[in-house]
C-alpha cells in the first residue's frame, strides 16, 4: 500500500496546536516575555526564560523549545510578541502572538518590520515607507534553493547556466565567440579567424592534438607557435606541449560531453587577469609601524599577504599560459599628508616582496582642498564620490589600461569599487571583512542613538548598494555569509532590517613604561594571550573581567593582552572609553601581579615571536569577540602551533573545528567561557599531550583550509568563470543596476552630505 502523503503544516499551525495542547504553561511563558515590558528580546533571553520555566519537564514542551531555539528575536509590545524564526540559515518566518486572546498570526516582512520600528516610533500608521527589495530584479536570475549550496555561488551559477549552454552542439557557439573575442591590449589569444565554426574548432584541435603527441613533452610553445597559428590557434593554451596538450583535451572534452566541471577547469587556465585594483580607503595603509594606529589592523595584514600570493599566482599562470605580458596590482589607498612617522604621506610605495605590486595613495579632499589628517572610518562617507573620479584618474596613468577586476575591501572599499567598477565596465570584487550591522546589534532599529557618532546610516546603505552591484562576494568562511545554525551570518543580516524613519529593507619587560603596564609576580605559569584592537566588540576588557571574576583561572594562568598605545592618548571615542575601563577593571579585581598590558604591536615579525613565546609557556591564545567575521588573530596563532580558544560568533566559529582544533567560546556567557579556560588548563596540567593535541589539531587545519596559494588559485578561477559567463549572458543586471543608481543618487548623497565634514 502506498504509503500516505501528508501536508507540511506552517509555523503558525504548529504553534497554534502547542498552544491548544498546553495553553496554561505557554501563557506563564509568554507573559514572562510579556511582563519584561516594551521591547526587544535576544535569543539567550528567550531560551533562559523558557528554561527557568520549563527544566524539569522539558520533553513535554520539545515541538514548541525546537521553534523557540530557532527563534533569532522577539519584539514585545503588551499584549503582542513577535518573533523571527529562521528553521535554516538564509530562511526567516515571523509571527505574533496576542498573549491575551492567545491568537497567533503569521506576518510579512514588510509587516514584522512595520510592528518592530513601533519600539521607536510608536504607533506608526505613515501612509508610505521607502521599502527596497530587490526580489523583483531576481525573480528570473538562478539562486540555489539549498542551504548547502549557499558559498559556492559562481558554482552553482555555473552549473545552472552550463545547463543552457549543454542543451546541443549548436548552443557551444558563445563559447567559441568568447574564445575568438578574447584579447589582451588588441592581441588576440586563444582563437584567431581562421576557425569560423564549432565544426572547424574541432577539426583544428584534433589536428593540434596529433601534432603535440608526436613531439617531445618539454618542447616549448615558441618552437610551434607559427604551426598552430596556422592551425587557428593562438597564445594562451600553455608554455609547453604537455600543458598545451592538457588545454587542449579539456576543450575537447567540453566540446564533445559537455560538462559544468570541465567548463570549470578550462575557464580556470584562459589567461584572463592581469590587471588587478585593491580598494582599503581608511585607517592608515602602509607596511611597517601601523598595526594598531586606530581604524588599522588586520585589514592591513590581510590585503599585504593577499597581494603577495596573488602576484605569485598571477606569474606562474601567466608563464603557464606561455605569454609574456607583465601584471600590475595597485593597493588603492587614502593618502594622508600629516603622516604621523608612516609612509602613508608617500604617493607610491612598492609591496616589499613583490615585483609589480604598488601602494598607490590618494587623497581625501573636498571644496576647501585636501584634509592632511587621519579621520575615522564612519565619517569617511562625504569624501567617498570625490574620491572615486580621482582614483579612477590615477589607476589609468598607473596601468595604462583598465584593470580586469576591482576588489573593495570594508564599506569604504566596497563602495568606491562599486562606483569605480559602474564607470569602468569591469569586474567588481568585494570583501567585506567586518559589517559593522551585525557588530553593533540592534544598530538598526535603534539608528537614533548611534547615528551621530558612528553614521551607520550613511554605511548600511553603502554596504546595501556594494552587495547588490558587485558580480561576486568573497568571505574566508561559510560563516560570514548564514552564520550557524544557531548565529546569524553578516550577510544575511541585511536581508531583512528597518531604518526607521529612513527606509525597510524588506530583501540584505619587567618594569613598566610607555608600552607595558603591569608586571608578572609567578613567571611560571602559562599565559593566556590576546591581542586586538581596543574596541568595544572585540570586548578586550570583557575578557579582562571573565579573568577578573575567576580566582582558579587566575591561580592556573596569567593574563596578557597586546591593545591601544599607551605611548598617546587616543583619538578614537571608543578607545578611549575602553582605556578607562580597562583600568577600571584591573584596580577591581586587583589584577597587578597576574596580567601584563602591552601596547599595540606595529612588527608582525615581533608579534609572531609573540605567539611562539607563548607557546614556550603552554598557554593559549583567546579571542573573546562579540562577533569577528573572520579573525586573521585566530589563523595567525593556530598557524604558530598555539592552542587558540575563540568567540563562536562569526568566522572563528568555523574555523575552529571545538574540541580538535581548538576551542569554542560564547564571550555572551563569560562565566562558561571563564570555565572552559580552567577545564583546558586543568587537563593541560593532567595530562600535558592534551596541549600539543590541540596545537597539532589548530596546525593541521591551517594547512588543510586557510593558505594563500589556496585563496589565489580559487579567486582567479572564479574571476575567469564569472567573467566567461558575464560575456555569454545576460549578467549584466541592468536593471539592478538602475534602481541602485537611483537609491544611490536620492538616499546616500543626502545622509552622506549630512555628515559634518572634518577640519586639519
Amino acid at each position: 500500500m502506498a504509503a500516505k502523503l501528508t501536508r507540511l503544516h506552517s509555523l503558525r499551525e504548529r504553534l497554534g496546536a502547542t498552544f491548544s495542547s498546553h495553553p496554561n504553561e505557554l501563557i506563564a511563558l509568554f507573559s514572562r516575555y510579556v511582563n519584561q515590558g516594551k521591547g526587544m528580546l535576544q535569543r539567550h533571553q528567550l531560551l533562559a526564560e523558557f528554561d527557568a520555566l520549563f527544566d524539569s519537564d522539558k520533553e513535554k514542551y520539545a515541538p514548541f523549545e525546537d521553534i523557540l531555539r530557532a527563534a533569532q528575536e522577539a519584539i514585545v509590545l503588551p499584549p503582542w510578541v513577535a518573533l523571527a524564526i529562521r528553521p535554516r540559515p538564509g530562511v526567516w518566518d515571523y509571527i505574533r502572538v496576542n498573549v491575551s486572546e492567545l491568537a497567533v498570526e503569521e506576518l510579512s516582512v514588510s509587516e514584522y518590520l512595520a510592528f518592530k520600528e513601533q519600539l521607536v516610533d510608536g504607533n506608526n500608521n505613515s501612509n508610505f515607507v521607502l521599502e527596497l527589495d530587490f526580489e523583483p530584479f531576481n525573480a528570473s536570475f538562478p539562486r540555489p534553493s539549498m542551504s548547502k549550496s549557499i558559498g559556492n555561488g559562481v558554482q552553482f551559477l555555473n552549473r545552472h547556466l552550463s545547463s543552457k549552454l549543454f542543451q546541443d552542439k549548436e548552443s557551444l557557439y558563445p563559447l567559441l565567440n568568447f574564445l575568438k573575442a578574447h584579447n589582451y591590449k588588441g592581441t588576440t589569444m586563444m582563437l584567431n579567424d581562421r576557425i569560423q565554426s564549432l565544426r572547424g574548432l574541432q577539426s583544428s584541435l584534433r589536428k593540434a592534438e596529433e601534432y603535440l603527441l608526436s613531439i617531445p613533452q618539454d618542447t616549448p610553445y615558441s618552437e610551434f607557435n607559427h604551426r598552430f597559428q596556422e592551425l587557428g590557434l593562438e597564445k594562451g593554451w600553455g608554455d609547453t606541449a604537455k600543458r598545451v596538450l592538457d588545454t587542449l583535451h579539456l576543450l575537447l572534452d567540453i566540446l564533445e560531453a559537455p560538462d559544468p566541471a570541465n567548463l570549470e577547469n578550462f575557464l580556470g587556465t584562459i589567461p584572463m587577469m592581469f590587471n588587478v585594483v585593491i580598494l582599503s580607503p581608511h585607517g592608515y595603509f602602509a607596511q611597517s609601524n601601523v598595526l594598531g594606529y586606530p581604524d588599522t589592523g588586520g585589514q592591513v595584514v590581510y590585503i599585504l599577504d593577499q597581494v603577495r600570493a596573488l602576484e605569485n599566482e598571477m606569474l606562474l599562470r601567466i608563464k603557464q599560459q606561455g605569454l609574456d605580458i607583465t601584471p600590475k596590482i595597485l593597493i588603492v589607498t587614502r593618502l594622508l599628508p600629516d603622516a604621523v612617522g608612516t609612509t602613508c604621506g608617500q604617493r607610491l610605495e612598492k609591496v616589499i616582496g613583490t615585483e609589480h605590486t604598488d601602494i598607490i595613495r590618494v587623497p581625501f579632499r573636498n571644496a576647501n582642498g585636501i584634509l592632511r589628517k587621519w579621520i575615522s572610518r564612519f565619517d569617511v562617507w562625504p569624501y567617498l564620490e570625490t574620491y572615486t573620479e580621482d582614483v579612477a584618474s590615477e589607476i589609468m596613468k598607473e596601468m595604462q589600461a583598465k584593470p580586469d577586476l576591482i576588489i573593495g575591501n570594508y564599506s569604504d572599499g566596497n563602495l568606491v569599487a562599486t562606483l569605480l567598477a559602474h564607470k569602468l565596465g569591469v569586474t567588481q570584487c568585494t570583501i567585506a571583512h567586518a559589517l559593522e550591522k551585525t557588530k553593533y546589534p540592534n544598530s538598526d532599529i535603534y539608528l537614533d542613538k548611534f547615528d551621530s557618532q558612528y553614521h551607520f546610516s550613511c554605511q548600511f546603505t553603502a554596504d546595501l548598494i556594494a552587495m547588490n552591484h558587485t558580480d561576486f562576494i568573497i568571505t574566508s568562511t561559510f560563516q560570514e555569509i548564514a552564520g550557524s545554525k544557531d548565529t546569524v551570518g553578516q550577510y544575511e543580516s541585511h536581508i531583512a532590517f528597518t531604518l526607521p524613519g529612513l527606509y525597510r529593507v524588506v530583501h540584505g619587560s619587567d618594569v613598566e613604561n610607555s608600552e607595558h603596564k603591569f608586571v608578572l609576580k609567578d613567571k611560571n605559569k602559562p599565559i593566556i594571550f590576546s591581542m586586538a584592537r581596543l574596541d568595544r566588540v572585540k570586548n578586550m576588557t570583557g575578557l579582562v573581567e571573565m579573568y577578573g571574576k575567576n580566582a582558579r583561572l587566575r591561580e592556573l594562568a596569567n593574563l596578557v593582552i597586546v591593545a591601544g598605545d599607551h605611548g598617546k592618548e587616543s583619538k578614537d571615542r571608543e578607545e578611549q572609553a575602553e582605556f578607562k575601563k580597562m583600568y577600571s577593571l584591573i584596580d577591581q579585581y586587583n589584577l597587578k601581579g597576574h596580567i601584563r598590558w602591552i601596547s599595540a604591536q606595529m612588527n608582525r615579525v615581533r608579534n609572531g615571536e609573540l605567539y611562539r613565546y607563548i607557546c614556550d609557556t603552554k598557554g593559549a591564545f583567546v579571542q573573546p569577540a562579540f562577533y569577528e567575521a573572520f579573525g586573521l588573530t585566530v589563523i595567525e596563532s593556530m598557524t604558530c602551533g598555539l592552542p587558540t580558544i575563540a568567540t563562536c560568533h562569526g568566522g572563528p566559529a568555523e574555523i575552529i573545528v571545538d574540541g580538535v582544533s581548538g576551542l569554542h567560546i560564547d564571550p555572551y556567557h563569560s562565566d562558561k567561557a571563564a570555565d572552559i579556560l580552567v577545564n583546558f588548563f586543568d587537563k593541560c596540567k593532567e595530562d600535558p599531550s592534551y596541549w600539543d593535541k590541540i596545537s597539532a589539531g589548530g596546525l593541521q587545519r591551517i594547512y588543510d583550509k586557510y593558505t594563500w596559494k589556496l585563496y589565489s588559485e580559487r579567486l582567479m578561477t572564479l574571476t575567469g568563470v564569472y567573467g566567461f559567463w558575464k560575456y555569454v549572458s545576460n549578467l549584466e543586471r541592468r536593471e539592478t543596476r538602475r534602481y541602485l543608481e537611483m537609491f544611490y543618487a536620492l538616499k546616500y548623497r543626502s545622509l552622506a552630505s549630512a555628515v559634518p565634514l572634518s577640519f586639519d
